[in-house]
């Protein structure tokens, strides 16, 4: 196994932004940015041994901050942060006083707000075990960043072993109480972007799901039983996606009231073999199919568009802030917040 850094590029206000390359014994490569934690690349082979990209993402940093990319912004491969998701008219109390955050979906906050830890320059420290390499991202986010309270310490360590597992471990601290949700916001393609991901096959453990009324959850949670969002045996994401405007974008309930390290579903297609198994110590996880990212010419070709990666979320349910009945986000001084997901690759 080795790790090798290099430079990615350059911002606009001259920070140098480094990329790290994981690559173990079976031919997997992941790619990282200290640049809002992005996963630029995963490559991995085939039922055939051919190795593809299996991740939306760019070769450049400069795609990454274009306007084209950025004025439809799909989050490719990053870190969401501090409050991944939707809070409902970007608004919530905490301990007796009211925030008002960034609105910056629709009527809502999403993602941490206008420059969330999506687009924050991490430090980086590369991290190496007995079985596996990897590299531990930091930062601090002051006081009333993007209207959040509390200086917040956070950290996300990814790490690639031998047995094809991309671990990532999520840790916080703050000195005021305050409230966090972290994910990654990786959209797979296991044909490495040859076909739409409408054929691909899923398999979630959730029985139930957070029903909701324009993106933000109602507060009820739902048995999937009878809905288009029945994913307890596998199926096509196309079976069912023609009753939905925009396809999936649904938090899942995966039954983890412990925070245990857990089985929550299995991506695969046939075509290429290859399949993504998902495990967390998280409550939820959305399901996002992609319907609103862009058509982008890169390099003179036209690429991406709907459908052209699905995103499996390992989260807090959405709105949890504004709902006591959901698990907590609420981080109190003392308190670390810790949370950690497994996408395992190989072929089926």
């Amino acid at each position: 196994m080795k790790i090798t850094k290099s430079l990615f590029g350059t911002t606009k206000e001259g920070i140098e932004i480094d990329l790290f390359t994981l690559v173990n014994e079976n031919q997997v490569t992941v790619k990282i940015t200290n640049l809002g934690g992005i996963i630029t690349a995963i490559e991995t082979p085939d039922k055939n041994g051919t190795i593809t990209n299996i991740a939306c993402g760019f070769e450049k940093l400069e795609t990454y901050l274009s306007d084209e990319y950025l004025g439809s912004y799909p989050y490719f491969g990053c870190m969401c942060g501090r409050v991944c998701n939707r809070i409902g008219e970007g608004k919530f109390t905490l301990e007796g006083k009211n925030y008002t955050l960034a609105v910056n979906n629709g009527p809502n906050h999403l993602h941490g707000g206008l420059i969330g830890f999506d687009r924050k320059v991490f430090s980086a420290e590369i991290v190496e075990g007995n079985d596996s390499v990897g590299v531990k991202l930091s930062y601090l986010s002051p006081d009333m960043e993007e209207g959040y309270p509390g200086n917040l310490k956070v950290s996300c360590t990814y790490t690639l072993n031998n047995n094809n597992e991309l671990a990532l471990e999520y840790g916080a601290e703050t000195d005021q109480t305050t409230i966090v949700n972290l994910t990654n916001h990786t959209y797979f393609n296991l044909t490495g972007g040859k076909d739409q991901i409408l054929d691909h096959e899923l398999q979630l453990t959730a029985k139930l799901f957070t029903e909701s009324v324009d993106m933000i959850p109602t507060g009820n949670i739902v048995p999937v039983e009878h809905t288009p969002f029945n994913f307890l045996n596998k199926k096509k994401l196309c079976k069912d996606i023609e009753v939905l405007e925009t396809g999936y974008d649904l938090n899942f309930v995966l039954d983890n009231p412990d925070g245990k390290l857990v089985y929550a579903g299995c991506l695969s297609e046939s075509t290429s073999g290859r399949s993504v198994d998902v495990y967390t110590t998280q409550p939820g996880i959305q399901l996002y199919t992609g319907y609103w990212i862009p058509d982008l010419i890169i390099n003179g070709k036209r690429q991406f568009g709907s459908y052209s990666g699905v995103a499996l979320e390992t989260q807090h349910y959405p709105d949890s802030v504004n709902k006591p009945q959901f698990p907590s986000v609420v981080l109190a001084p003392g308190q670390k917040f810790s949370e950690k997901t497994i996408y395992k690759f190989g072929t089926k």
